[in-house]
């Protein structure tokens, strides 16, 4: 093997470990934005349902 194969192995092995962090760094990133987004929806749904509950209470 000459010197310019070496560091093309050397290169590829390289960018296939950049590329599995940073894959792994996005699929996290997505997971809790996801994780958020369902947290918003049911904390809205509960607060919703919350607020028909005391305002019938209050009405009776």
């Amino acid at each position: 093997m000459n010197k310019t194969t070496v560091w093309t192995v050397v290169g590829v092995v390289v960018a296939i470990v950049i590329a599995w962090i940073l894959v792994d760094v996005l699929f996290s990133l997505l997971w809790f934005i996801g994780k958020l987004v369902v947290v918003a929806v049911v904390a809205a749904i509960v607060f919703f349902v919350l607020r028909a509950i005391f305002s019938r209470s209050r009405a009776e």
